[in-house]
């Protein structure tokens, strides 16, 4: 057990598997205590047993994040266990292959309720507690392609590059409050969102990429076990890429 984050207290949302889970493993074992939360019940329990197996201290929460009433349960729910709130990794989201026209309206709504509007509702959930504890940090998944264009995703493309300029924009809110705001972009990564791709579709990510490999979750976990930690107590507003060397255009 490290202690990088010995005394802190995360929700983690998504974590039921890929970079969510990875998140609860890394930060359980730099000694936070942590919230997993996920839709799916089965994989959130799975890896909150796996943690504790492991020595950590991890509990899960079934979450729609979505929604704003299980937002208050979540956070309710972690103070009454573990007395405060000190960081949040909004990490939760789906994604849609699907572009301009071929997008529908229902579509759209759903994947910007969890992918934009989620991180929103967490943030807004979480301040209070993050403002109290005097020392919060909040880290937002987005993604390279909140950065850049395809032809293809177009809400996802839409979501991402929201929570990018929502992530400086509370950063900027609550920089004299005690809050650090920062954003992940991630590229291409080994998780289950990847399951449905051919080989020769992987393939062709793979050699694009200029490591020549595809990310590993606990790559993206790494990054934000820093970000934190009281390692980065200056840093609030950060973007940072982690892709490979795949910068987007």
């Amino acid at each position: 057990m490290g202690g990088r984050l010995f005394g802190k207290v995360a929700i983690v949302t998504g974590a039921g598997s890929g970079i969510g889970a990875a998140h609860a493993h890394i930060f359980a074992a730099e000694g936070a205590r942590v919230v997993i939360t996920d839709i799916v019940e089965q994989a959130g329990e799975a890896v909150a047993r796996a943690v504790r197996a492991e020595g950590g201290d991890a509990i899960f929460l079934h979450h729609d994040v979505a929604s704003e009433e299980s937002w208050a349960s979540v956070v309710d729910a972690t103070v009454a266990r573990y007395g405060k709130l000190t960081t949040l990794v909004n990490n939760a989201g789906i994604n849609r292959m699907k572009g301009v026209e071929d997008e529908t309206l229902d579509g759209w709504h759903r994947l910007i309720a969890i992918d934009q509007t989620g991180v929103w509702l967490g943030m807004k959930a979480a301040m209070p507690h993050l403002r109290a504890s005097g020392n919060g940090a909040i880290v937002n998944m987005s993604s390279t392609l909140g950065m850049m264009g395809t032809v293809t995703c177009i809400a996802f493309h839409g979501a991402k590059g929201a929570v990018r300029v929502m992530s400086k924009a509370a950063a900027i809110e609550y920089a004299a409050q005690g809050i650090r705001v920062n954003s992940i972009y991630p590229g291409m990564t080994d998780t289950p969102q990847l399951d449905g791709m051919l080989p020769e579709e992987r393939e062709m990510i793979r050699t694009s990429i200029p490591m020549k490999r595809i990310g590993r979750p606990e790559e993206i976990a790494n990054v934000s076990l820093f970000l934190c930690s009281d390692e980065a107590s200056y840093v609030t507003g950060a973007e940072i890429v982690v892709d490979g060397g795949l910068r987007p255009g």
